[in-house]
């Protein structure tokens, strides 16, 4: 296997996350469209796929030993008699894994010396495969920790018969306050027991990495004071066919490498040897390939139910943004919504698709210009049975952009067939902002809001919750709940005008219908910052926010320096352009998880001023790899840099003495066009460039590691991008004799008993900043860069 994730320098854009393996297929079961493979039908492209490497410990010293060096990968086909000196019921290791048989009255299992203690320490195990129920009265497969007391034990025990895993703390083989879960193959495939102040805690996990607390207790007085003994056990008892349960990894420290999708899986053959080279990419490959976007405001309709914190969704999205020779308006919700047809009323009026929208989203709105209320054109639209029935179930909310200067005109309305049920917004003759309903047939009850005069000239946002019965105008609630009742089975929809009257007098942009099972006006209300483009709103908050518009449930934010960041109204980039664009603005690092499904985003401060405490190891420069370089070239130096924001002043920035000895370098882009909401901000950003790379000292940037015959293997793999190490003991042509370096990407590549990576390295001290005072960050002249 190979992976390689990261950047090769602190200056290049985070690549893809790639991962190649090679593996053995005779037996076809990565053979894609083979419909008897175990893994069908998912060996296909895009299927997510997951590398991890699990470190088996050892124990060292005389025992007893604590628990964590318990490990046991069962990979050798015999069960190791010094280990399992205790066995019972025929269990045996097959295929990487310790089988131990589940057969009627024949307990079996395996069982260590009394050598181990818990006492701050831990057990962990991978319950590969757990046994059925049958017809059996009981089924079982268990972890068990025992003390010198026969039935005094902890033990995560998994029930087939009734579906359950329980956390137990038996006395005299019975504990009547055990946890018991439901059983998830998913969620418990990892059991773990572990003590720590003087608390025992029961663990699962999906993955062997991240770990759910299921039940924790004050620590036994056996657990500190004796030996244990750890037991791998099944039963079964009444009748039922026999079978087995499976464990596997015991003691195993799981450390994720990639988290990615599958490209191909292209089989080869020679002679009746089978491989398939599997080659597959990170979260970045789904970014890279997703639509452009729309406007932010458009974004904020489709992705805002994920905020909501309840069941919410979409229903009916009307940008309103057709071209000027259009006819009628279509949803673009892709639930099945009818479209709105020009509809004309009486005599004369217009109505005008493809006129200037809503400002910051260089999208196009429609223009209503009748000639009275009751003559010119409006929208009309059959919603279709879908959403009257969703409707009834649901409660409707509605967000809508209105720009006029009449008064007395309905924005809106909907109704059921029969007009039982009618909503409509409307404004009255002071142009405030009315919600008109019945839910009877009656005539309509008009509820009249706070909003002041809408009738303005200018762009506002409305939104209507059909929950909490409230209104509000450009963010915030206008009064209290209204009278409005609720709507059921709404078919019918009108914009710019309700039932051939009311003929709405100005433009109407992005009205959107989303149902809820309850109060989400709040929520929806935000999205009038959408009329800026969330001019100001600090980095990390544009980060997640364009994360949810990729349909990501979150990201992962590291450091605390956040610069204001300026709108990225207008679509037309896709989200990995406009993520890159904050990235670069902020000196900032993105990149895809290793771990998880997700998105990590690093502030520029994550690097200043590292200290010992900061490393995830250190390595003598013997224990290396050969071919560690010290480079010194012009690969990262600049000494000139321009910039420029939106709408901003064009600055620039450079170290004349770097000039004078080098000659003019700019950054390799050119100029930078940075998202910055101050002239100052920028003219901070070229400094931070400038200062750092106006004469860049002497690095090591390739650091090559046998990882696996390392004793702090663990340390290794825990370091990531932006991860600091020290290389000690370096030989006496360097510069010092040592050197800490910033994790910048790496390159892996797994062999049985061999895992050798290649580190791409910067120099951490380039990120120093000043501290007044401070015996090696306040030296004048050498560490008194400003921190930005």
């Amino acid at each position: 296997m190979t992976i390689s994730r990261g950047a090769s320098d602190e200056l290049s854009e985070t690549q893809p996350g790639t991962a190649t393996l090679t593996l053995d297929t005779q037996d076809g079961w990565l053979t894609p469209g083979n419909p008897n493979s175990g893994y069908f039908p998912f060996v296909r492209r895009n299927a997510p796929i997951r590398i991890s490497q699990a470190v088996m410990p050892a124990h060292v010293g005389a025992a007893p030993w604590p628990l964590a060096q318990l490990g046991d990968d069962f990979d050798d086909e015999v069960i190791d008699p010094t280990l399992w000196p205790g066995t019972y019921g025929a269990p045996v290791e097959t295929g990487g894994r310790i089988r131990i048989p589940c057969v009627s009255g024949t307990p079996a299992g395996v069982q260590s010396a009394r050598s181990w203690t818990l006492d701050e320490s831990h057990v962990a195990v991978k319950a590969s495969t757990v046994p059925a129920a049958s017809t059996s009265a009981t089924a079982t497969m268990s972890l068990r920790v025992t003390s010198t007391t026969a039935g005094t034990r902890l033990a995560w025990q998994y029930d087939a018969v009734a579906g359950q895993l329980r956390a137990c703390s038996d006395v005299a083989s019975v504990d009547a306050g055990a946890t018991v879960l439901t059983y998830s193959a998913i969620d418990h495939a990892w059991w773990r027991i572990r003590e720590t102040g003087s608390l025992v805690i029961w663990e699962t996990s999906p993955d062997g990495w991240e770990w759910t607390v299921r039940r924790t207790l004050a620590t036994p007085a056996w657990v500190t004071s004796q030996q244990q003994q750890v037991e791998l056990a099944g039963t079964r008892t009444g009748s039922g066919s026999a079978d087995y349960c499976e464990f596997d990894l015991l003691g195993a420290a799981v450390r994720p490498r990639f988290w990615g999708v599958v490209n191909e899986f292209p089989v080869e053959w020679d002679g009746l040897l089978s491989k398939v080279s599997v080659s597959a990419t990170d979260l970045f490959k789904r970014l890279n390939k997703l639509p452009v976007l729309r406007s932010m405001l458009g974004m904020e309709v489709f992705t805002v139910d994920a905020l909501t914190g309840i069941y919410s969704f979409l229903a009916a999205y009307f940008p309103l943004a057709e071209p000027a020779e259009s006819t009628s308006a279509g949803s673009v919700a892709g639930s099945g919504i009818g479209a709105l047809a020009s509809t004309q009323v009486g005599v004369g009026g217009g109505l005008q698709f493809g006129d200037e929208g809503v400002p910051e989203t260089a999208e196009p709105a429609v223009t209503f210009t009748p000639s009275s209320a009751t003559a010119g054109r409006y929208l009309v639209g059959d919603m279709g049975p879908q959403m009257a029935s969703d409707s009834t179930t649901w409660l409707p909310h509605i967000q809508v952009w209105i720009k006029t200067s009449t008064v007395s005109r309905a924005i809106l309305g909907m109704h059921d067939t029969v007009l039982d049920h009618q909503l409509v917004l409307a404004l009255n003759a002071s142009g405030v902002l009315t919600v008109e309903t019945t839910q009877d047939g009656t005539a309509l009850t008009v509820a009249t809001t706070s909003s002041g005069n809408l009738a303005d000239g200018k762009w506002h946002h409305l939104v209507f919750d059909g929950a909490a019965k409230r209104v509000y105008v450009d963010g915030a609630a206008v009064g209290g709940p209204l009278v409005a009742t609720s709507t059921q089975d709404v078919r019918t929809l009108y914009v710019g005008g309700y039932r051939s009257a009311r003929l709405f007098s100005g433009q109407i942009a992005h009205l959107s219908v989303h149902l809820a099972t309850g109060p989400c006006g709040a929520v929806y209300a935000a999205s009038y910052g959408a009329l800026t483009g969330y001019t100001g709103e600090p980095a990390d908050s544009r980060v997640e926010r364009l994360a949810r518009y990729a349909g990501l449930d979150s990201v992962t934010i590291r450091g605390t320096t956040h610069d204001p960041v300026a709108s990225q109204g207008p679509g037309g980039s896709g989200v990995m352009a406009r993520l890159r664009e904050v990235e670069s603005t902020e000196s900032g690092h993105l990149y895809a998880e290793r771990d998880y499904y997700g998105l990590a985003y690093q502030s520029r401060d994550l690097r200043y001023n590292p200290s010992p405490a900061d490393e995830v190891f250190t390595i003598s420069y013997a224990d290396l790899e050969p071919g560690l370089r010290l480079a010194d070239d012009d690969q990262k130096l600049v000494n000139e840099a321009e910039g420029t924001r939106p709408g901003g002043a064009t600055q620039q920035v450079s170290a004349p003495s770097s000039v004078l000895a080098f000659g003019p370098y700019e950054p390799s882009g050119g100029a930078l066009n940075l998202l910055k909401t101050t002239d100052l901000k920028v003219a901070d950003a070229l400094y931070w460039l400038v200062s750092r790379y106006a004469n860049p000292a002497p690095e090591i940037r390739e650091v090559p590691i046998e990882a696996a015959t390392m004793p702090f293997f663990l340390d290794i793999l825990d370091a990531d991008i932006s991860s600091y190490f020290t290389i000690f003991d370096l030989p006496p042509q360097a510069l010092a004799s040592s050197a800490r370096v910033t994790v910048e990407g790496y390159t892996e590549t797994i062999k049985e008993q061999s895992h050798v990576i290649q580190f791409r390295t910067s120099a951490s001290a380039r990120d120093s900043v000043w501290i007044l005072g401070d015996s090696v960050y306040g030296v004048l002249g050498t560490t008194t860069r400003l921190a930005y």
